[in-house]
């Protein structure tokens, strides 16, 4: 079992200068440290995607993984984990619904109102998710395939299948392409992927945010520093 933990250079700094200490292995306690240079974007929360969702790219020989954003810390056995939201059903691909937020319309204003990405572009988005079908979440439809439109995204689990490597980098082309704001694309990505490959079953374990919080303490995120250039 690894635990990976990707830096920049700055942070590498900031983690130095409050007293962790890096052996000569790279490792800073359990985790190994990656420092990422020459990036693609000049966001930063961009950049983070790239981890997040092509993790079986980067770690081709593995079989599972756990995604932690920063703002988490994990509390129980990976092992345990990965038995609880996958195995035990059958699942491959695991991930919280949002704790406040389950229609991509609601996330869509939310995200417009706090200002988290340039305004139009959100709304390009938006628009073209709606154009190929993208419909607003109803909780009392009995035949609704996900319990929620809006992930939180901060905690992932999932087993490298086919499916599951496929949704990840269909994903992470919404991200690429639009807004960072992965909330916005889960809900498209998911359909897509369904209606362009309507033979083969994709078992994805949406779970209650409780138990995320359960299983994953909440830090609070570092200040966003000037380095990250958006498109607000």
């Amino acid at each position: 079992m690894c635990f990976i933990m990707f830096v920049d250079e700055i942070t590498l700094q900031t983690l130095l200068s409050e007293g962790q200490k890096m052996d000569s292995m790279g490792f800073i306690g359990l985790w190994k440290i990656v420092v990422v240079r020459n990036v693609p974007y000049l966001d930063m929360r961009r950049v983070g995607k790239i981890p997040k969702f092509l993790t079986h790219r980067l770690f081709p020989s593995a079989r599972y993984s756990i995604w932690l954003d920063s703002k988490l810390r994990l509390q129980h056995d990976p092992y345990l984990i990965l038995e609880y939201f996958l195995w035990r059903r059958g699942h491959e691909y695991a991930i919280s619904n949002h704790y406040d937020r389950h229609c991509v319309w609601e996330e869509v204003a939310q995200n417009k109102k706090l200002n988290k990405y340039n305004h139009t572009v959100i709304d390009q988005q938006f628009a073209f998710y709606q154009s190929d079908g993208l419909k607003r979440f109803d909780q009392s439809d009995r035949n609704k395939l996900l319990p929620s439109y809006v992930p939180e995204g901060s905690f992932i689990v999932r087993a490298h299948t086919p499916m599951s490597n496929l949704f990840s980098c269909l994903w992470f082309n919404e991200v690429d392409h639009w807004t960072p704001r992965d909330q916005l694309s889960f809900a498209y990505t998911y359909f897509k992927l369904r209606r362009t490959n309507p033979d083969k079953n994709f078992h994805l374990n949406m779970f209650k945010d409780c138990e995320r919080r359960s299983i994953a303490k909440l830090f609070g995120h570092r200040a966003e520093d000037n380095r990250n250039i958006s498109a607000q």
